[in-house]
């Protein structure tokens, strides 16, 4: 059995992912791509609006960046 298989929220969370890796193995399994950014040091698209999402930086330093202004 696949892990899309096993998640019964995959189709929820995948239509509410603003990721624009769709064809990634782990688009709609959020836990699966927390733990993969995570180990990166870096958040999740989920994090960041649609603009900041196309920059393609996932960095911690983005985030607090882009909030505080700094």
């Amino acid at each position: 059995m696949r892990k899309l298989d096993q998640c019964p929220r995959v189709g929820i969370n995948a239509k509410y992912c603003n990721c624009m890796h769709t064809s990634c193995s782990r688009h709609g399994l959020c836990c699966e791509c927390l733990h993969f950014h995570r180990l990166r040091g870096e958040l999740p698209a989920c994090y960041f609006t649609e603009e900041e999402e196309k920059t393609f930086n996932r960095t911690i330093e983005f985030f607090i960046q882009r909030r505080t202004g700094k």
